[in-house]
């Protein structure tokens, strides 16, 4: 992963999101200090897409023995 001073890659932005596309990220410093990463659309994706649905998620609970029910209360009165 390259790493560019904050004003490099303001500087030649273009061939940092370029890079991205390409190489992988891209980190940015300022400082000296890591502020930011620069990836690509699709990393991107990738990245915030779950691993799994929330139907997995919650399928240990089938075997954990707690039952849920579903309150049947009327609601309360709202005032508008």
């Amino acid at each position: 992963m390259k790493t560019w001073p904050l004003q490099d890659a303001k500087n030649r932005f273009s061939q940092v999101v370029e890079l991205a596309r390409k190489n992988g990220p891209q980190t940015v410093t300022k400082h000296g200090e890591a502020v930011a990463v620069i990836v690509s659309f699709d990393e991107f994706k990738a990245m915030s897409r779950p691993k799994e649905t929330v139907a997995q998620f919650f399928s240990p609970l089938r075997q954990s023995g707690i039952k849920f029910e579903r309150l049947k209360d009327v609601p309360r009165k709202a005032r508008f």
